[in-house]
């Protein structure tokens, strides 16, 4: 995957992801306004709370262009991490983009000794799915609900991160 290069958020980039997954999900699934109510507030939340030792954030930039996304935050229950708004441009789906982002945030879960790391999707969003299924996330939870617009099938996923490095082979 050459000219792909992971960073930090610089300023401007938390609402241009807003702005990105709002305009994508709307085309892409016809999702409402209510999501980037959703996803306006899980990155208020990582402002207002953000650990540098625990939390992190990283976009995906090819040619200069951000590409992608990903934000790992505390979880409720301590040891436990969250993997939020994971995204990618139409135009780099298929290039390595989404594994790359999610390798990252396992890595850096691992790396400052959380012990679990879960995530919410839905259903309809399966290339996001195979690449959790691909790194060793199992589904835990489905279950339905009216959400964006939309009947939408929530699902729950988890990795252990103690089991060492299952990524890898994968």
């Amino acid at each position: 995957m050459s000219g792909l290069r992971l960073r930090a958020p610089a300023p401007g980039d938390l609402g241009w992801i807003i702005h990105r997954q709002m305009v994508l999900y709307a085309a892409e699934y016809g999702w409402t306004q209510e999501f980037e109510g959703l996803i306006a507030g899980i990155v208020a939340d990582f402002v207002k709370s953000f650990d540098p030792d625990k939390d992190a954030a990283w976009i995906a930039e090819m040619d200069g262009r951000i590409v992608g996304s990903v934000f790992l935050v505390r979880g409720e229950t301590p040891g436990n991490a969250k993997l939020r708004l994971l995204y990618v441009e139409r135009e780099a789906r298929g290039a390595g983009v989404g594994a790359a982002l999610v390798e990252t945030c396992i890595a850096r879960a691992r790396e400052v000794g959380y012990r679990k790391l879960t995530l919410w999707t839905n259903s309809v969003l399966g290339a996001a799915r195979r690449i959790y299924e691909r790194k060793g996330f199992t589904l835990v939870e489905e279950e339905p609900h009216h959400s964006f617009g939309h009947d939408l099938i929530g699902q729950y996923w988890s990795l252990d991160l103690r089991d060492g490095d299952r990524t890898a082979a994968r």
